[in-house]
């Protein structure tokens, strides 16, 4: 279960996302000059330490984005590459905030939720006056065990077209890939991640897995 505060945040995730994207090979030929914010969902950190939240976007011509971040109450060692931004958070300081996808914490939540079909986490919120209806959810399709992960390498590759555009995420004999530009009408595979949100009604592919 994610624990969402109330909180005054700086920059807002808007700010940061409307910053960062744009500068990123996976855009492709997205036309980012606006970026609207459709939806989020998140996973657990078992440890109750780090946040995992991945937020869908639409761009200007109608693509739609999907950037995962985490928020670390402090640096991760050996991470200054992929870290977004920083932000102070009213509620809990400042937060150091990563892509997602070169995060050990990210990548085992990823894996473990497609391999054992698990879905996004259930949101409590610290105001319940200020809950609000969940409306994107994300399904792995998996039956195992909890996956086996080791040390995160990830690459991305930029696309000519808002099509295909992925990073490819390894971890131990695991092979995450995430897709950054969503394709609505991109095959279903064996173990896959896929979600509906507002204006998506059938599923659609978000990542897939592969175990070697």
């Amino acid at each position: 279960m994610a624990l969402i505060h109330s909180a005054q945040l700086n920059p807002s995730k808007i700010e940061l996302l409307r910053a960062w994207v744009p500068r990123q090979p996976w855009v492709g030929s997205a036309d980012t000059s606006s970026l609207e914010h459709i939806d989020a969902y998140r996973f657990d950190d078992p440890d109750g330490e780090v946040g995992i939240e991945t937020h869908l976007l639409r761009t200007a011509d109608g693509a739609v984005l999907q950037i995962p971040l985490t928020y670390r109450g402090a640096p991760l060692a050996g991470a200054e590459a992929f870290l977004v931004s920083t932000m102070d958070h009213s509620v809990l300081g400042q937060r150091w905030v990563y892509d997602a996808c070169c995060d050990p914490v990210y990548v085992r939540a990823l894996a473990t939720t497609i391999v054992t079909g698990g879905t996004e986490a259930a949101l409590e919120f610290a105001d319940p006056g200020n809950a609000r209806e969940v409306t994107t959810h994300v399904l792995g399709s998996g039956a195992g065990d909890v996956p086996s992960t080791g040390a995160v390498n990830c690459s991305t590759e930029g696309s000519a077209t808002t099509m295909g555009s992925a990073t490819t995420i390894t971890s131990g004999t695991l092979e995450l890939t995430v897709f950054r530009v969503i394709d609505a009408g991109a095959e279903l595979g064996e173990l896959t991640l896929a979600g509906t949100w507002p204006g998506q009604a059938e599923r659609a592919l978000l990542a897939s897995l592969q175990i070697g």
